[in-house]
């Protein structure tokens, strides 16, 4: 790390010396690390560096394209605006770290964070109980009714990484023929829905930090964040953490969980919504949510553990759905 962004930390946090702790994380495709650094002379005892080296990475499963270089440097841009512009709207039900400095140059970006560990939300899993599910639903529900009818300015006008638009070579793979014809309709529908609100667009478990409860959770990693329908985060977040058996079993009991959260959060934040409409809207729009993700999946990489016969099922329903109207 050059002097410069040094100093900025230094500033940033009131430090008289900054040093790093650990490496927490190699970013996806060699394009820079995040780093947690220790502080001497403040009153905070770490925070966590986001460091980005605007160079052309090597995608671990080999989309080293010059479109795809372009999405990363996009999203990177992307990330710094959320936390310029967009992450301070966040209250306690939908916990991010706040941001403590930003900086970019021609070719690097850094972004100084509050250390989540230090905060109360040291926990990762890998694989949760309902509890744990429930409090990222939580989360979800509460992120989403902040950003309910807002306009993504400065972020993706489309949120999630796997938007169709900005995966053509994705689609180009797929075999699937049948998926690959109502792609956009799919698409469509869920772009058409009249109840837009800023997902996550990366909402895995992997980007949860928990409590040592369980009970309280903040999210990280905003690169692909911006407008859309709720159902895409919800459903990609349960195919995270669940298999497929569980992902049928449950699929009522989640989606109860989530509007009960939903319609609480915007009870407080929202007036003059029709949540009645709301909910029956986004529900009808869960699998294709699910179906979206799907298809990009199997253009993307057509072995993955995630697709499995649910999604298979679901897609299946709602290429049908297309097909009778």
């Amino acid at each position: 790390m050059n002097k410069h962004f040094q100093e900025i930390i230094l500033k940033a946090t009131g430090a008289k010396e900054a040093f790093e702790i650990e490496v927490i994380q190699n970013l996806w495709s060699g394009y820079g690390e995040i780093v947690r650094m220790g502080l001497k002379g403040s009153h905070l005892q770490s925070v966590v560096v986001k460091h980005v080296k605007l160079n052309h990475g090597n995608h671990p499963r080999g989309w080293n394209t010059d479109l795809s270089h372009q999405r990363k440097l996009k999203s990177y841009q992307i990330e710094t605006e959320w936390y310029k512009t967009w992450s301070a709207k966040c209250g306690t039900d939908c916990r991010v770290p706040k941001c403590l400095a930003l900086e970019a140059t021609e070719n690097e970006v850094l972004m100084v964070l509050e250390d989540l560990d230090d905060s109360g939300f040291s926990k990762r899993h890998t694989s949760i109980g309902w509890n744990e599910v429930e409090t990222c639903i939580s989360w979800l529900a509460n992120f989403h009714a902040t950003f309910l009818h807002q306009k993504p300015e400065g972020l993706w006008e489309t949120g999630t990484y796997w938007h169709l638009e900005t995966r053509p070579e994705e689609l180009e793979e797929l075999t699937d023929f049948q998926l690959k014809s109502a792609a956009a309709a799919i698409d469509q529908k869920l772009s058409e829905s009249p109840f837009q609100t800023f997902v996550h667009g990366d909402a895995k478990l992997a980007n949860f930090c928990f409590s040592d409860t369980g009970h309280r959770v903040a999210a990280v990693d905003f690169q692909y964040v911006g407008g859309g329908c709720g159902m895409k985060d919800l459903a990609y977040f349960t195919g995270s953490c669940m298999n497929e058996n569980e992902s049928e079993r449950y699929e009522v009991k989640i989606l109860d969980f989530y509007f009960e959260k939903l319609k609480s959060a915007l009870s407080s934040t929202k007036s003059g919504i029709d949540f009645d409409a709301l909910e029956n809207n986004w529900r009808g729009l869960y699998h294709f949510a699910w179906a979206d993700f799907h298809r990009f999946l199997k253009g993307w990489s057509p072995g993955h553990w995630k697709i499995n016969s649910y999604s298979e099922k679901v897609t299946q329903k709602v290429i049908h759905s297309i097909q009778q109207k």
